[in-house]
């Protein structure tokens, strides 16, 4: 079965608004090799109109930076999964529109056969978590407290702890820390 994997950006205090804080080089290249094991990305309306066509136009552009221009192209490869009761169809052959139950759909794509299947954004990603959908979890704690924004975890609809595990931490050149857990 296909493994389901969430990476975010998040403030210390656990601020998830990405206008907050800024990134570097190393946080593209740490999210481009996140990409590599990745056929199959997923998002709600919102984060998707964030993404794209921000991601594929900077792909075409032969003025961005080294870092910019292979996360981009990554991106742009990667088949894309909408779930939306207001988008009308999209006209990228690899993006597809989800109307229908969140949990069942998403049963159904990790039983098919393919690499990890990314989620992105904050809403869809908890309704992931409350189904006990997502398997592992990829977070990138950027050394700034903000003080505002949205939290990841304002939501307070999860039915039981959620328990993870540890497996992985490293310390990126910019002073973030990426973190790697497991669903236990």
């Amino acid at each position: 079965m296909r493994k389901v994997i969430y990476g975010i950006n998040l403030s210390l205090d656990g601020c998830c608004d990405h206008t907050k804080f800024s990134g570097g080089e190393d946080i593209l290249e740490y999210f481009t090799q996140l990409m590599h094991g990745v056929d199959l990305i997923i998002y709600g309306r919102k984060t998707y109109e964030l993404m794209v066509p921000y991601w594929p136009d900077v792909a075409k552009d032969q003025n961005t930076s080294k870092a910019d221009s292979e996360f981009a192209k990554t991106f742009d490869a990667i088949d894309k999964v909408v779930f939306s009761r207001t988008l009308d169809d999209i006209e990228d052959n690899k993006t597809k529109v989800i109307r229908g139950d969140l949990k069942d759909a998403m049963l159904k794509l990790k039983q098919q056969p393919g690499g990890n299947i990314s989620i992105g954004g904050v809403n869809l990603p908890l309704q992931m978590i409350e189904h006990g959908l997502v398997d592992e979890f990829y977070f990138v704690i950027h050394p700034v407290i903000v003080g505002e924004g949205r939290g990841l975890l304002e939501a307070k609809g999860l039915k039981e702890n959620q328990g993870l595990k540890l497996i992985e931490s490293k310390v990126l050149e910019s002073g973030c820390i990426a973190l790697h857990y497991v669903k236990q």
